[in-house]
């Protein structure tokens, strides 16, 4: 793998491989960008090997760039991966240990980096973080169920221009994924009147949900995709449309919480499909929204649909892709930003 050619091409200012080996700690702290401020990180917990951890903290640090830009947010993008230690997780001392020795880390990049929650670590985790570097963010935000509202709130305003109407009564939705955003997301669309088919590689989670919301339909994540729907809402870990899967696709829309659900290719690929893609960015960022600012959940998803109104409205006016749009709004703001002079250093009022 040609680390520094992907991050040259990415355009990454720096990645660390961090090691403690009491703790267990291994992890991979990529960082984008710092030209509108402090890379904001989002900390994952995953169980995989080195190489999965390092391809994952690049893509999804350039994604919180895109992020931050396009929510109007005065920082930077990074994201940092966790491996899961060899021992596991069920030791709250060593999960403490784990954390706090993350943020002792992470200390001296305290101008360079702030760390917030992702998928596998909560308020909690990020409050040990805290205890050994002040470079945090979103101890006191139920992040997941404030992006699970932004993506909701998100998505209707993609309907409006993909389908013609914000209502989702009636409305056939595929979520793939239902942990802590997913099942937010689902609730909310389930309140409405969607009609919901939902997969997850963890097939009790999407059982569980069944049981709690009437009438969803449960398939395997193998099937999902070929699931005739309005809209595909991936919400798993990355890169769940894989290119090649593209034209089992039968949905008009795609729109969902997960980091990256396309790669660029796939991105072209459902381009020249006709499906319309509200990149992960543009929907996802309402639990980032209120981690920087005093925000409550309403006003962040408010924010959201504001902002894929704009770029629906943009999109329909020059006649581009979605994502094409929110992604040259996004590196507009940072363009003219970084073209004040100096790297941003000023955090969110």
């Amino acid at each position: 793998m040609q680390i520094l050619e992907e991050m040259q091409s990415r355009g990454h200012e720096a990645l660390t491989l961090l090691h403690h080996a009491p703790s267990g700690l291994r992890a991979a702290l990529a960082v984008h960008s710092t030209v509108l401020g402090p890379a904001i990180a989002g900390v994952r917990l995953r169980e995989q090997d080195e190489e999965l951890a390092i391809r994952g903290a690049l893509a999804l640090s350039e994604s919180l760039t895109l992020k931050a830009a396009l929510a109007g947010l005065n920082y930077g993008g990074g994201a940092c991966v966790l491996m899961t230690p060899e021992c596991g997780m069920d030791d709250p001392h060593a999960r403490e240990a784990l954390f706090r020795a993350l943020g002792r880390q992470v200390r001296p990049m305290e101008a360079r980096v702030v760390l917030t929650e992702d998928i596998g670590v909560s308020p909690a985790d990020i409050a040990f973080v805290a205890q050994e570097t002040r470079s945090t963010l979103g101890m006191h935000t139920d992040t997941s169920a404030v992006t699970g509202y932004g993506v909701y709130r998100g998505m209707k305003a993609a309907a409006r221009f993909a389908l013609g109407s914000e209502s989702m009564r009636g409305v056939r939705v595929a979520i793939l994924g239902v942990g802590a955003v997913g099942r937010a997301l689902a609730a909310h669309l389930h309140r409405e009147g969607a009609r919901l088919t939902v997969a997850d590689d963890r097939p009790e989670r999407a059982e569980a949900l069944a049981e709690d919301l009437d009438g969803v339909t449960v398939v395997g994540c193998d099937q999902i995709l070929d699931v005739p729907c309005d809209i595909l809402a991936p919400c798993g870990y990355g890169h769940s449309i894989r290119s090649v899967d593209v034209p089992r696709l039968q949905c008009r829309l795609i729109a969902g919480g997960e980091h990256h659900p396309l790669t660029r290719r796939g991105e072209d690929a459902v381009k020249e499909a006709g499906i319309v893609y509200m990149p992960d960015f543009a929907i996802n960022s309402a639990g980032l929204i209120a981690a920087a600012t005093d925000l409550d959940m309403n006003q962040a998803a408010e924010r959201v649909y504001q902002t894929v109104g704009r770029i629906t409205a943009a999109a329909e006016q020059y006649g581009k892709a979605p994502h094409v749009v929110a992604r040259k709004m996004a590196e507009r703001r940072i363009a003219l930003i970084g073209s004040l002079g100096g790297a941003g250093t000023w955090r969110q009022a």
